[in-house]
């Protein structure tokens, strides 16, 4: 199972179609069951679309971290 912070850590891996079987299947269950992660991953999705005229493409690893790094503080700071 997968909890929020390995969920975010995920999305771009996710979108990008680089992602092992196993683990694609407990994100995906992890997201039909979190609301604030399917939130965060449904925003990720529908920017990368809308900023490549709708077709998604690999983020470049350092746009990927800094993504990674701002969902996860805005993340922290909505737990507290």
């Amino acid at each position: 199972m997968l909890n929020c912070k390995d969920c975010i850590q995920q999305i771009s891996s996710y979108l990008e179609g680089e992602m092992e079987p196993e683990l694609k299947r407990h994100l995906e269950e992890h997201l039909k069951r979190c609301h604030h992660c399917h939130v965060v991953f449904d925003s990720t999705r529908k920017t990368i679309e809308l900023y490549c005229d709708g077709k998604l493409f690999p983020l470049p690893a350092e746009v990927r971290d800094h993504l990674h790094q701002a969902l996860r503080r805005r993340w922290e700071e909505k737990m507290k």
